[in-house]
């Protein structure tokens, strides 16, 4: 009996062995496919000591390519910043420590709001984190520090990354023309308005002259009385879109009838499109709801959308507006058969100071009025946009959200 169990033992043994033997091959075939170890001859070791080298090789490798990076983030001057999933700082470069006044590595395993000192970066963290991206600005230390605009993307391995952007100069400038453009129109108003009333009181002295007063005479006064007129165009615009980029918010109170706005707005231009020879048609969809803002803004869009269709219309051709009720959106659009725009212009055609050309423009322009228009109707929280082909006219159109009475009232109450 002693014997049978010694030999089950024994045979035991062997085939534990040799069990672990083909183990060990399989796991050194496994090894040598993992390191790409092409030696069929080499022992266990050789592939263990030659796997390790592989993967610190590459780990260097990854190491000096996050490294390139970083130096190629401070050269383009943006501050750059890792937010792990436990939300704090697990990578920053040099610039975000130069631009949050930082010592170096003082940034990470910090908190945004530990990092910023800003509790609207830990917003605009958790909605790149729930959308995939996010953007806002921020001033540090209130007024005095820098302004920043803060960019945030999900990573599509781990955390978010913040890209951050000193625009303080930019910011300066900016106010820097704005002002000096409100100051320059409020000077020029005064002047010109004089100028413009005297060319008017000239132009009814020579109708009462009679034919005392020469015709060359009369065309030189109705020249300076046309081109006063656009010169006070022009310094009303430059201020009204001055107000617009600085942030001026449109006051949201009116229930606008965009309908009824879009048939008083053809009246005021159809003595101009008459002189022009280019007849006027309004066509309004029954039924529409009304939309929330400022109806002398809407009003604004809708007049100088008017103005350029008419400007660009041949003698007899027709201009249409139509507006109509799609979706949550009340659309306005204005349609004409002119030389319409080319496709290469369309993309900047909302630009301030744009002009496709300026010798296809009769009665000349500030090149402001889509730009004012573009700011009116973003401020409305629509959007505006262009469909043409060349020679063969355009439409332009804006969209604004329908007035929502419920979301309205508790605004108020609140």
């Amino acid at each position: 009996m002693e014997l049978i169990i010694l030999g089950v033992a024994l045979a035991c043994l062997v085939i534990g062995a040799e069990f672990g033997r083909r183990r060990a091959a399989v796991d050194v075939d496994r090894l040598r496919r993992i390191g790409n170890v092409d030696a069929p001859a080499a022992g266990p070791e050789e592939v263990v000591r030659r796997v390790v080298e592989r993967a610190e090789a590459a780990e260097r490798s990854v190491e000096l390519r996050a490294r390139d990076l970083v130096y190629l983030a401070d050269l383009t001057g943006v501050g750059i910043l890792l937010v792990d999933e436990d939300g704090r700082v697990a990578l920053a470069n040099t610039a975000a420590h130069v631009f949050l006044d930082r010592a170096p590595g003082g940034l990470v395993g910090r908190t945004p709001i530990e990092a910023f000192v800003d509790r609207r970066v830990e917003e605009i963290v958790a909605e790149a984190r729930a959308g995939g991206a996010a953007s806002g600005e921020i001033a540090l230390n209130d007024t005095d520090g820098p302004v920043l605009v803060l960019r945030a993307r999900r990573s599509p391995v781990r955390g978010v990354w913040l890209v951050l952007e000193d625009v303080t100069e930019l910011r300066r400038l900016q106010q820097i023309r704005a002002e000096f453009i409100d100051n320059l129109s409020h000077e020029l108003r005064t002047p010109l308005s004089t100028v413009s009333l005297l060319a008017e009181t000239l132009a009814r002295e020579a109708d009462a002259g009679g034919s005392a007063v020469p015709p060359r005479m009369r065309d030189r006064i109705a020249k300076i009385e046309v081109e006063t007129g656009h010169l006070v165009q022009m310094v009303n615009e430059l201020l009204d879109l001055s107000r617009i980029e600085s942030g001026a918010a449109v006051v949201h109170l009116d229930e606008v009838d965009l309908g009824g706005l879009a048939r008083a707005s053809a009246d005021r231009l159809r003595l101009f499109a008459e002189r022009q020879g280019v007849p006027l048609r309004v066509d309004v969809a029954p039924g529409l709801p009304p939309v929330r803002g400022d109806d002398a803004r809407l009003g604004q869009v809708l007049v100088n959308l008017l103005h350029n269709a008419v400007k660009f219309s041949p003698n007899g051709g027709e201009v249409v507006v139509r507006v109509r009720a799609e979706g949550d959106e009340v659309i306005a659009s204005v349609q004409d058969h002119g030389l319409g725009v080319p496709r290469s212009a369309i993309g900047r055609i909302f630009e301030r100071f744009y002009k496709v050309d300026r010798a296809r423009v009769r009665g000349g322009g500030t090149g402001l009025g889509l730009a004012i228009a573009r700011h009116v109707v973003e401020q409305h929280g629509g959007r505006i946009w262009v469909e043409s082909e060349a020679g063969r006219g355009s439409t332009f159109s804006f969209a604004v959200p329908v007035h929502d009475a419920g979301g309205a009232s508790e605004h108020a109450a609140g």
